[in-house]
């Protein structure tokens, strides 16, 4: 069966969509309507399950009601937002909403919601049919939790994860420490499956027919899945050091390596029936715009990849320009619309990880003295693994360059405009200290990986860089959130409150903190180095 049929037929299997998911009980029940008899036809075994899962990272998986603007409320209209990325240039809500932190309880609890009711069963059910039976599968089961289960806690912090489906009915949440402890215990399962799996049958291919994010083998796969422990290492670099500094180099000294060719990345590929949401909400709904972060960075640097990333603005009097939207302004007119949108149209993979972010990584652990190499040299092979990415081949000029980032001068408003925030160019400076070494590496990973917004946004609370510009306006609910320090994660959904206090109050407990968005997650502290430098 060819990979465009086996993919027509996930859309088939359609559920009903619960707007926010409070009572785990309900979640042992398959929503996806696949039946055993769908999963024996065609020998298609597990892989239609994990076809909904690899959909369901970048979320645009049809359950019959829809799939773009599931994949909006999940992260377009907050992470690509609060990731300093884009801005939609519609007045919703009458102006005031997630952009000037006036939170809207509906959209920041899709990712809890439409996760927990369509992509969590369908792992824990293809856990459950495949370990005993399908390494192979199993091991890839193992690596897509892992992909699909960061970006929710670090979204929300304590999540529900090795009680999902639990036998008591209880559903106890884990701490974020917890979580991210058990995410490193289950990629050294996987990669120890497909390694041991890759020796017994090294042609071994049968995942392919339903691989969409790389290419069926499992020697990519493991890649992979060390490339994204090395993401997850350096996420708790400040809050874990030493498991950080483990993990990352476990990754790194693995037999089978991780991303290193500009080429190589995993993203969720548009050549069957997966439609990019993206690009819908980019060129059919007109809500995907330029913002002004992006704009002063990347006209101060004149940075080539600015043409791959946006179109020039449509307006007459900004023509062959490239302007964007600053966030937390409460406009309420149309006229930003004539501004730069993305060039992302339905047809573009959407990009989970590339070899770029893994240099940047290396550069960082190199930074951090993890590793003998050298963070200058690492750092500038990111730099040219993007343009690679994007067909760009003047690196050495771009590298070379002292640019700056501008100041934003909004196109309508004055009362908008803002000096830049960043201060650091693309050149790498050796005898610059480490907290500036670190601004340049972590402004360019930014950049490099555009448009993906929740990765960015983890790791720009992570940091705090690139320096984003601060709203305007601040509506967060009691002043929860501080305008310079910005908001550090998404509320716990607000059903959770009324139908399942008990669980509610667990996950608080679990935070450590109150339950708003000005509250930082556990890895998110607030510094960079320790004392040691680490």
């Amino acid at each position: 069966m060819k990979k465009e049929y086996i993919l027509m037929i996930l859309f088939a299997f359609g559920g009903f969509l619960i707007a926010c998911t409070s009572q785990f009980r309900d979640m042992n029940t398959d929503l996806s309507g696949i039946t055993e008899e769908d999963l024996k036809a065609d020998n298609n075994d597990h892989g239609i399950r994990l076809g909904i899962i690899q959909q369901g990272i970048y979320f645009n998986y049809d359950y019959g009601k829809g799939k773009n603007w599931p994949f909006q409320l999940t992260q377009n209209l907050n992470a690509d937002m609060f990731s300093g990325y884009m801005h939609d240039a519609k007045p919703l809500n009458g102006g005031s909403h997630n952009s000037d932190y006036n939170l809207q309880d509906g959209w920041n609890s899709a990712m809890w919601g439409h996760t927990y009711a369509y992509i969590f069963p369908q792992i824990k059910l293809s856990e459950d049919s495949t370990r005993n039976s399908q390494p192979a599968f199993f091991g890839i089961t193992k690596i897509l939790k892992v992909e699909v289960m960061h970006r929710v806690t670090d979204y929300y912090g304590p999540i529900i994860y090795t009680h999902f489906a639990d036998p008591s009915g209880r559903y106890l949440p884990d701490t974020q420490k917890e979580v991210y402890n058990e995410f490193f215990h289950e990629l050294d399962t996987a990669v120890t499956l497909l390694t041991d799996y890759i020796r017994q049958k090294p042609e071994a291919m049968e995942f392919a027919p339903f691989d969409i994010l790389l290419d069926g083998k499992y020697t990519t796969w493991i890649r992979f899945a060390n490339s994204l422990r090395m993401r997850l290492a350096m996420r708790v670099a400040v809050a874990n050091p030493e498991i950080a500094r483990t993990e990352f180099l476990k990754a790194k000294e693995n037999e089978y390596g991780v991303f290193e060719k500009g080429d190589e990345c995993a993203a969720v590929s548009s050549s069957g029936s997966y439609s990019n949401p993206l690009g819908e909400l980019n060129l059919v709904w007109n809500e995907t715009y330029m913002s002004a972060s992006m704009e002063s960075i990347l006209n101060g640097y004149q940075d080539p990849r600015r043409e791959s990333y946006f179109k020039p603005c449509a307006a007459l009097e900004f023509s062959g320009e490239y302007h964007g939207i600053r966030q937390g302004t409460c406009f309420s007119h149309t006229r930003y619309g004539a501004l730069s949108k993305l060039t992302i149209d339905q047809k573009t993979d959407a990009v989970l990880m590339t070899a770029a972010e893994v240099w940047f990584l290396r550069a960082e652990a190199a930074l951090r003295g993890w590793t003998g190499e050298d963070a200058g040299s690492c750092y500038e092979s990111g730099v040219s693994a993007s343009f690679y990415q994007h067909g760009l081949f003047n690196v050495a000029e771009y590298l070379n360059n002292d640019r700056l980032p501008i100041d934003f001068v909004d196109t309508y408003e004055p009362q908008n405009n803002i000096e830049a925030r960043c201060h650091v160019s693309p050149c790498w400076d050796e005898g610059a200290d480490r907290e500036t070494k670190l601004e340049k590496i972590i402004t360019q990973k930014w950049l490099a990986m555009f448009p993906e917004g929740c990765e960015a946004w983890a790791e720009q609370r992570r940091t705090g860089y690139p320096r984003l510009f601060p709203v305007r306006f601040n509506n967060s609910r009691n002043g929860c959130i501080d305008t310079e320090t910005m908001i550090r994660r998404l509320n716990f959904p607000g059903a959770l409150m009324t139908e399942n206090e008990e669980q509610y109050q667990a996950l608080v407990e679990a935070l450590g903190g109150e339950d708003n968005a000005g509250t930082r997650l556990w890895w998110d502290k607030g510094w960079n180095f320790h004392v040691d430098g680490n």
